[in-house]
């Protein structure tokens, strides 16, 4: 008997999908709602970085406005007959060694007619930077026969009154007056009487401001005495001491007031000149004459006026003289605002209107090249030999993960091995650009390595196996058709390293180019400094005008960071191949 055996294939189980019912579509539903809860965070934290973003471009581009324009006196300039001796008038370098200081006097005299004493003479010079003479020196040298005639020249304002102009100065009130007043002199110090109680309104204005600072002595009293310092309970003693004096004077609404530099300025504008408040009463005022009066005779209502200082001098960079000085030259259409060339064409100063970036430029641009020559070249044959050429060994591992890892170290570390080395072992000289750029070679060649492999393993493998199949060398593959469509990832990776580069300063610090760098250098051994570290010597400057200094040279960074960064943008379209 013969068994026989049927063998019978299951049916494929099939699993039936729920989209119809309730719970199913509510699944749905709570998918897409998590997809656009995601996609809106993502959303949100695009709009987030660029928030920061714009607030921190518009707050450097803000501060840095003040940097590129300057402002200037237009004044009429009188170069005298024997200015330089007669041998000499055609000699440049005897012109320009001549002295410009009695020209610079004579022209704010005659522009500002009156104006006497050593004191008030040495206000009126200070308005003037020291680079005032400057383009009159090169006109003069340029052209002799301007020797024995007048000429309109700009001169260059110091930063503080530079500044002013530019809105660090104070604002100004003017009160238009009802009565008669009558100077008792021109010059010196006066007493102007007026009809009626003319100064009432600025006696209680001053009134309310000793009031004022008798509360912030109290608050500092009270703050001193809360203190364990050596001298704390002394200190308190003298601000209360202070503070009630005060209140007794606020109080006394009917008395005199004598006008210190802790209160707003009040000042008289008079017949032609100037007069600033020292004493006052309601009915009269007593005072130093800042601009000379025409004439001691009667003023009408309203030819003559109270003006304001809304700032206290002490809180000011430029004192009460300086301010009436420069509202006269302006007043006068003698100040003219233009755009600050020499903040591209100078080397760096002391004095912040005179401070530029060109030897920053230059040093940053010499630096880069030296980098760039090293780097490139050295990197892309590294490149190219790891990826096509060394052998898949436990060294070409151990020399790929050092790579890596250089590319991960702190920029300082490379400024120690710039400062070990090439300073103090190969004797290369301190500041200098060759240095800066050896050290950031070292910075960027891993960089620079890694990109060019990322390049190269990029070509589709293809491209060289065709060029072996028609008899090529594996060289002549490389070469001649591997690395030409690498190149583009390669640049892009090289520009993105400079811009690395562009922006150090610690290691750059550690070989020395921090020093003070007047001159503009003109090689790569000279004594130079670069951008970012330009940044940071005038963010350590006391000076208010260095301020927009710093902001501005930041902002020239980021135009050579965007316009870098552009490039390898530009370039990787440009060249880019789809495979």
């Amino acid at each position: 008997m013969t068994d026989t055996i049927t063998h019978t294939t299951a049916a494929p189980i099939r699993r039936r999908v729920d989209t119809t019912s309730p719970e199913a579509q509510a699944g749905v539903r709570r998918r897409y709602r998590a997809e656009a809860r995601f996609k809106s965070y993502g959303l949100l934290a695009i709009l987030t970085a660029a928030v920061f973003l714009a607030v921190l471009l518009i707050d450097v581009v803000t501060k840095s406005l003040p940097a590129f324009t300057t402002n200037s006196l237009q004044l009429d300039v009188a170069i005298p007959a024997d200015f330089v001796p007669a041998d000499q008038k055609y000699n440049p370098a005897a012109i320009r060694s001549a002295d410009y200081l009695p020209l610079m006097r004579e022209a704010l005299k005659t522009a500002i007619p009156g104006i006497q004493g050593r004191g008030p003479e040495r206000t009126l010079i200070r308005l003037l930077s020291t680079g005032a003479p400057d383009g009159i020196r090169e006109r003069l040298a340029a052209d002799p026969s301007l020797i024995g005639t007048t000429i309109k020249a700009p001169l260059l304002l110091s930063d503080d009154a530079d500044l002013y102009f530019k809105g660090a100065g104070t604002a100004i009130t003017t009160r238009a007056t009802r009565g008669t007043a009558t100077p008792s002199d021109t010059t010196g110090t006066i007493t102007i009487t007026a009809s009626g109680n003319e100064f009432s309104e600025n006696l209680v204005t001053v009134k309310l401001a000793l009031a004022e600072l008798a509360r912030a002595a109290i608050t500092e009293a009270d703050r001193a005495a809360r203190s364990t310092a050596s001298g704390a309970a002394e200190r308190a003693a003298d601000l209360r001491k202070q503070a009630d004096e005060l209140l007794a004077h606020a109080k006394d609404a009917a008395s005199a007031e004598l006008l210190d530099s802790r209160l707003p300025s009040l000042l008289v504008a008079i017949n032609g000149g100037l007069v600033k408040i020292t004493q006052l009463a309601a009915d009269r005022i007593e005072g130093e004459v800042l601009l000379p009066l025409s004439s001691a005779s009667e003023a009408k209502p309203g030819d003559w006026r109270v003006v304001t200082y809304t700032t206290p001098e002490s809180a000011r960079k430029i004192n009460d003289l300086e301010v009436a000085l420069l509202e006269r030259f302006k007043t006068n259409g003698q100040v003219e605002r233009a755009f600050n060339w020499r903040f591209f064409t100078s080397g760096d100063s002391r004095e912040p209107e005179l401070a530029g970036l060109r030897g920053a430029i230059t040093g940053t641009a010499l630096t880069l090249l030296v980098t760039l020559i090293l780097c490139l070249p050295i990197g892309v044959a590294a490149a190219i030999y790891l990826e096509e050429f060394a052998p898949k060994n436990w060294f070409t591992d151990i020399i790929e993960v050092n790579i890596n890892n250089l590319a991960a170290v702190p920029s300082i570390v490379f400024g120690l091995l710039g400062l070990a080395m090439f300073l103090n072992f190969f004797g290369l000289p301190r500041s200098a650009p060759l240095v800066g750029g050896l050290v950031l070679a070292l910075l960027v060649l891993p960089t620079i390595i890694i990109a060019s492999r990322a390049a190269l393993k990029a070509v589709p493998p293809s491209i060289k196996e065709a060029a072996l199949g028609v008899g090529a060398s594996h060289q002549q593959a490389v070469f001649h058709h591997v690395l030409p469509l690498a190149m583009p990832g390669i640049m892009t990776g090289t520009i993105i390293g400079m811009a690395h580069a562009l922006g150090e300063t610690a290691p750059l610090l550690m070989i020395g180019m921090v020093a003070f760098i007047v001159d503009v250098p003109t090689g790569i051994t000279d004594a130079a400094t670069v951008l970012p570290v330009q940044i940071y010597l005038w963010s350590d400057l006391p000076e208010l005008a260095f301020q927009a200094k710093t902001a501005a040279a930041i902002v020239v960074l980021l135009v050579f960071l965007f316009v870098m960064n552009g490039t390898a943008i530009w370039l990787r379209k440009r060249f880019e191949r789809r495979w």
